[in-house]
């Protein structure tokens, strides 16, 4: 499984370590970075699941990394944590992007709680040379990632959270809004032959995905 990535921007060298060992206890990838520029860098070279900015750091703080990213159409999930307790930092914060700001000082335990309840541990699962993200809806094949229509993913997830299980007929009809039984039936096919999914036709009953 993919662990999550986390880009930390923290100037404090003690803090900065024992957050990361913290979070990489717990299954995090972190990358640690000591200003601005630093991260910045790092930002656009790396795929980040999150990002963990202080905002009083060297050459570029955090407020301004936060709004060039975002200009440069970067949604990645921001939390903040920082010493300024102002309402005016806080509210600008949020403004330019920010999901969570943790005032200074803090327990390490309540960044990985916010971490934790931000990334909400996203399950991956995976179907032979498929992988998908159950938060995001990602699917990537051989790390390439698929794009579906919308009524074509509503019928992929369907089937990717019931391997090996039988689905009634009537119940991906309901969801999927297919009004058919061979509209149903060409939708499946195109599905299976697009993901090479293992879709099996249970006569008159309904279908099952079983495993590769």
């Amino acid at each position: 499984m993919r662990k999550e990535k986390i880009l930390l921007m923290e100037d404090d060298i003690d803090l900065g370590e024992t957050l990361q060992e913290l979070l990489e206890s717990k299954g995090y990838a972190v990358t640690l970075v000591g200003n601005g520029i630093e991260a910045s860098q790092v930002s656009y070279d790396g795929d980040f699941d999150l990002y963990v900015f202080d905002i009083n750091v060297p050459e570029f703080n955090g407020l301004e990394l936060l709004d060039a990213l975002r200009h440069a159409n970067d949604r990645t999930p921001t939390i903040f944590i920082s010493a300024f307790i102002d309402l005016e930092t806080i509210t600008q914060a949020f403004k330019l992007g920010a999901d969570d700001y943790i005032k200074k000082p803090f327990f390490p335990e309540e960044l990985l709680l916010r971490i934790e309840s931000k990334l909400k541990r996203e399950e991956i699962i995976t179907y032979g040379m498929l992988s998908y993200k159950t938060k995001s809806e990602e699917i990537f094949m051989d790390g390439k990632e698929i794009h579906l229509s919308k009524m074509q993913m509503a019928l992929f997830k369907i089937f990717i959270h019931n391997i090996n299980k039988k689905v009634m007929k009537e119940e991906i009809m309901e969801i999927t809004n297919i009004s058919s039984d061979s509209a149903l039936r060409v939708a499946i096919t195109k599905l299976r032959n697009s993901l090479n999914l293992n879709i099996q036709n249970l006569r008159g009953i309904g279908y099952r995905l079983e495993t590769c």
